[in-house]
């Protein structure tokens, strides 16, 4: 195996310019492959960022109070308890689950929260709002209110409200003045503007005031429990079988983040599978290459193999130096590509930290490993052809020529 690995070698190094331009080709091909795993799963990242960064990866609420059929009465009519309109759903023993919740390994942070409507009124002009409680230190544990700050701070108090930038630009209102909050349930209160936010997020910028829970109960005449509680996982991927888990050991309606961006989901799988779709292009053309520099090869050098036929060599000898030639040429160009494709990423920010239109590439999905087997893979396939071709040389028919 030794010698066929010499005769392999020498081969290859006979026709550098031939030999250096396969596996360039090789490895033009390979850095295609670990680009578009790099844009594809770095894009999917972005997005994916963009859209959830801000949101919460699992809520859990109390289960929903829907219809319910009971048993027919003694007339034979059908008796349905009607689902209560008129009651704010709650969490009522929320603090019995938060510590169990937080217990469980993946959770990188919870919230507890009162949410309801209101209305913000400054002078004449009047707002709708969508109120949140948070606990007091826990303004930025889901959405990050605290980087997205233009003005004032995220301390709060029971008098403080934070609201975002185009909803004070609508009221005319900034950090320090006072405004009134006043709630579906009719009650009000007289609050300052502590800070103001820009998240990107026309929903939130214009219509989400944040207070403390203190100020929520009041608002919403809730005196105990919460309306949910928001929970952020440390891999978002994960959500969907955590909600499962939280919904069968505590009996809550727990909800994924997927459940709400089917979209987004359903056009990341398109990507993925147009990425993939690229890729395979890629290895194809590589396979390709290697077959034709091969086949080519094998013409040329039939005087040769007809030698090693009529001095003894087994067709299974021939076959291995041409196949070794295939494995030579897919690593080479496999390990040269990878490296190249590194080296041209490296330089661009990671996904998370990609500034606005900047090229989402993510360095860490490159796929580098998986190029190179590929490739290899590839090239091996593609020398069995010219090597069981060099093997059916007839030494008889060739050594005069």
């Amino acid at each position: 195996m030794l010698y066929g690995l010499k005769i392999a070698m020498r081969y290859l190094t006979a026709s550098k310019a031939q030999t250096g331009l396969l596996i360039a080709g090789v490895a033009v091909g390979v850095f295609v492959f670990i680009f578009m795993s790099a844009l594809i799963g770095g894009l999917a990242v972005y997005l994916v960022q963009r859209t959830v960064g801000d949101i919460a990866h699992v809520t859990v609420q109390a289960p929903s109070r829907d219809a319910v059929s009971l048993l027919p009465d003694s007339a034979g009519v059908l008796v349905v308890q009607q689902r209560v309109t008129n009651q704010r759903e709650q969490l009522r023993t929320a603090d019995a689950f938060v510590p169990v919740i937080e217990a469980l390994p993946g959770v990188a942070v919870t919230s507890q929260q009162i949410v309801g409507n209101g209305f913000l009124v400054r002078g004449m002009v009047t707002a709708p709002v969508g109120v949140t409680g948070v606990e007091i230190g826990k303004v930025s544990a889901i959405a990050n209110i605290e980087n997205a700050l233009v003005d004032g701070s995220t301390d709060l108090s029971n008098s403080t409200v934070i609201i975002g930038k185009t909803l004070a630009h609508d009221l005319g209102i900034g950090v320090g003045q006072v405004t009134r909050l006043q709630s579906d349930r009719g009650v009000e209160r007289a609050l300052v503007v502590g800070g103001i936010f820009e998240l990107g997020l026309d929903a939130l910028d214009s219509r989400a005031a944040f207070v403390s829970l203190a100020t929520a109960r009041t608002l919403f005449e809730l005196p105990q429990g919460i309306s949910r509680i928001e929970i952020k996982l440390d891999d978002l991927d994960q959500a969907d079988a955590f909600a499962a888990r939280i919904a069968a050991e505590t009996g809550l309606q727990a909800t994924s983040w997927t459940e709400g961006n089917a979209q987004l989901l359903s056009g990341l799988q398109a990507q993925g599978s147009s990425g993939t779709l690229i890729k395979a292009f890629a290895l194809i053309t590589i396979v390709i290459g290697v077959a034709s520099a091969l086949l080519l090869s094998t013409y040329r050098r039939r005087p040769e193999i007809g030698i090693m036929r009529a001095m003894g060599a087994s067709r299974g000898f021939v076959i291995f130096v041409f196949v070794t030639q295939g494995s030579l040429i897919g690593i080479l160009g496999g390990l040269i590509g990878a490296g190249l494709g590194y080296a041209a990423l490296s330089p661009f920010p990671v996904p998370e930290l990609a500034p606005p239109g900047g090229l989402p590439v993510d360095v860490r999905q490159g796929a580098y490993g998986l190029a190179i087997g590929l490739t290899t893979l590839g090239a091996i396939l593609a020398s069995i052809l010219p090597a069981r071709s060099a093997a059916r040389v007839d030494p008889v028919s060739v050594i005069g020529q």
